[in-house]
């Protein structure tokens, strides 16, 4: 009897459209980032705010993964930066595959930072490489402070960590030194950056963030 491996037979050809995306991207001079999160915490709210803080230094294009509709990528478009959507039709998270159609459909030569914001979910997403250059979650206080024992690939596989809504950090019961902790432990190496997207606390932070990381890729 021969035994086909499903899993490992999707995830290989993933991982290869993923190295296609990822040489098409750094042949076009662009540094992408694969922000994640669970439905809620703030993805988009950040990009909007986010946007406009660049605007100057990076030509910004994005790739707007939702489950259905357009609502979140019609946000990002009334900032004037060029946005794909990709809806998913049920599947709850971004592939290699979706992210190498959505390439062929954007102008790769007029943008040199790209955002792509997968479907909101706190496993799925963390396991499928898409090409990108590297991963940013969010978590926002109002979640609780227990998700990084709870979902630890996707803090495992993040470069940085967002904790978000910290305006609301009188309201909730969040523990954020134990979620800093508890997030390290997993990723000793996680970057951690406290802010809020309704009132823009830690935006210096996070925008320096981003300028170390565009220096460092060295793709521009």
């Amino acid at each position: 009897m021969h035994k086909v491996h499903v899993e490992q037979d999707l995830r290989g050809k993933n991982d290869a459209i993923a190295e296609e995306n990822r040489k098409h991207l750094r042949e076009h001079g662009i540094v992408s980032l694969n922000v994640m999160s669970a439905p809620g915490a703030g993805k988009t709210s950040l990009l909007c705010r986010t946007i406009p803080l660049l605007r100057g230094k990076y030509s910004i294009g994005v790739i707007e993964g939702d489950i259905q509709t357009s609502t979140d990528a019609e946000k990002i478009a009334t900032l004037g930066v060029p946005v794909h959507q990709i809806e998913t039709g049920g599947v709850c998270h971004l592939d290699a595959a979706m992210v190498h159609s959505a390439l062929h459909s954007i102008d790769l030569d007029s943008i040199d930072l790209l955002f792509i914001e997968n479907v909101g979910n706190l496993v799925c997403p963390a396991e499928f490489d898409l090409g990108e250059d590297s991963r940013v979650m969010l978590l926002s206080v109002s979640e609780g402070d227990d998700k990084p024992k709870k979902y630890p690939l996707m803090f495992r596989e993040a470069r940085l960590l967002l904790l978000n809504k910290i305006d609301l950090l009188p309201h909730v019961s969040f523990d954020v030194q134990k979620a800093r902790r508890e997030a390290r432990e997993i990723n000793p190496k996680l970057d951690i950056i406290e802010i809020s997207c309704a009132v823009g606390t830690g935006f210096e932070r996070w925008i320096a963030w981003i300028d170390s990381f565009v220096s460092e890729a060295g793709h521009r």
